[in-house]
């Protein structure tokens, strides 16, 4: 059973850069990170491969959001940069097995997620 802990969550002004992390009891496939906004759907946001270190990202985040892993501390991060009020949401880290999917289906195992607000 792998576990994820997420944190760095906060509450920032719009345009400030924050950055989440996500320590993992293990790497398997696919490392990634999913937000829920209240009242909304969970959605996804970026995905890395641990091989390979392939990467994807929502087209709401590219360009802003970086997502990366540290093999030596089994953590994997994601790099936030101008930040608007949209980006506020619970962000979840997830890991998958075998595939590198934007469908929340497609994870094995969830963290129990870190807040951000960002504020105009």
């Amino acid at each position: 059973q792998v576990q994820l802990v997420e944190s760095g969550g906060g509450s920032v002004q719009a345009g400030e850069s924050l950055r989440l992390s996500c320590a993992a009891s293990e790497f398997t496939y696919c490392m990634a990170w999913f937000r829920q906004a209240p009242g909304e759907e969970r959605e996804w946001v970026a995905a890395m491969t641990f091989l390979g270190g392939s990467t994807w990202y929502d087209a709401s985040v590219a360009g802003r959001f970086t997502i990366s892993l540290d093999n030596a501390k089994s953590t994997v991060y994601l790099k936030m940069n101008r930040l608007k009020p949209e980006d506020t949401a619970m962000y979840y880290c997830a890991e998958s097995r075998r595939t590198c999917t934007l469908r929340a289906s497609g994870y094995n195992f969830w963290g129990r997620g870190t807040k951000l607000t960002v504020s105009s």
